[in-house]
């Protein structure tokens, strides 16, 4: 299948990647023009700009957008939707709220464009282990986008899950939950880093791997962060969050359904960004953590 694919950041580059292997045909596009080139190295073809990026696809085009959600999002749809026809489909495959998404698949339904969401976890590990996608948006543009989602995803990694917004709706669901399992394993990991026995503590995260209740890849990531960095120097304690946890509590508080574990972590990453040098290890261990599974920024000191 031939898809146009704007934004070659961490995620951005990899997925292209991943296209370019399965088979497709990816037209990619980055303001930065060294990342163009990066994408042309791995089989993609290069694109100058977003009208050269339409202009070397056929009708009926589909275009993945994966940049920053928010006013980057909102800016290349307009422009990119200004270039594009009738039966032509926009994905968006970053964090966008599913509000937005709502407004905008009316607004291209308007100019005969099809929209679809696509909530995507992976990180940076997605290229070798595929995307796990939460797809929403009619049936009809999904069906025809089956192809690149078979690509991008493991077996039984992608699913149609709602009409417009479900895509990002689930996924921001799915990012409260992230904070949750995290914030319960920092903690955990914090208590024991401080007990009277002289605990291994990445000898201890890799044997909960083998049977435990608690298994999970984010304690797999802790197991090998702990072995190679036992007491999380250098790190600081600062934690960023990325958006989709204020939102999943504002949607929590309009539907009166209590969250307190997601928002307990959202407020410890607060605090975290107000407490420096160091921080505790249980901040250290959240940074390390969307270090290893996202590529997000840490802070060293």
């Amino acid at each position: 299948m031939e898809i146009g694919f704007i934004g070659l950041g961490k995620m951005g580059m990899n997925m292209v990647t991943r296209l370019s292997q399965g088979g497709h045909r990816v037209v990619a596009y980055d303001q930065a023009a060294e990342l163009v080139q990066h994408a042309e190295g791995v089989g993609c073809t290069g694109a100058l700009s977003l009208l050269d990026l339409v202009t070397q696809l056929r009708p009926p085009r589909s275009v993945w957008i994966m940049v920053p959600s928010g006013s980057p999002t909102s800016d290349t749809v307009q422009r990119l939707s200004a270039l594009l026809q009738t039966g032509d489909t926009i994905i968006d495959g970053g964090n966008s709220r599913f509000q937005d998404d709502i407004l905008r698949t009316g607004e291209m339904k308007q100019r005969g464009i099809y929209y679809v969401d696509v909530g995507t976890s992976g990180g940076v590990w997605g290229l070798s282990l595929g995307y796990c996608l939460m797809v929403g948006g009619e049936a009809a543009a999904i069906a025809h986008l089956a192809p690149i989602l078979n690509s991008l995803a493991p077996p039984n990694g992608w699913a149609h899950v709602g009409g417009p917004g479900a895509g990002h709706y689930v996924k921001m669901v799915h990012n409260g939950i992230e904070y949750g399992l995290m914030q319960a394993y920092a903690e955990g990991f914090e208590l024991m880093s401080k007990s009277e026995y002289a605990l291994d503590l990445a000898k201890i995260a890799a044997l909960w791997m083998e049977g435990s209740v608690v298994r999970s890849w984010l304690l797999e990531l802790t197991a090998h962060i702990l072995s190679e960095n036992p007491h999380l120097s250098q790190l600081t304690g600062s934690v960023q969050d990325s958006g989709e946890g204020r939102w999943m509590i504002e949607d929590a508080v309009a539907k009166n359904v209590p969250v307190p574990t997601l928002a307990s972590a959202l407020f410890t990453r607060f605090r975290s960004r107000q407490v420096q040098p160091e921080g505790a290890f249980s901040e250290r261990m959240l940074s390390a953590l969307r270090n290893a599974f996202g590529g997000h920024a840490i802070q060293k000191h």
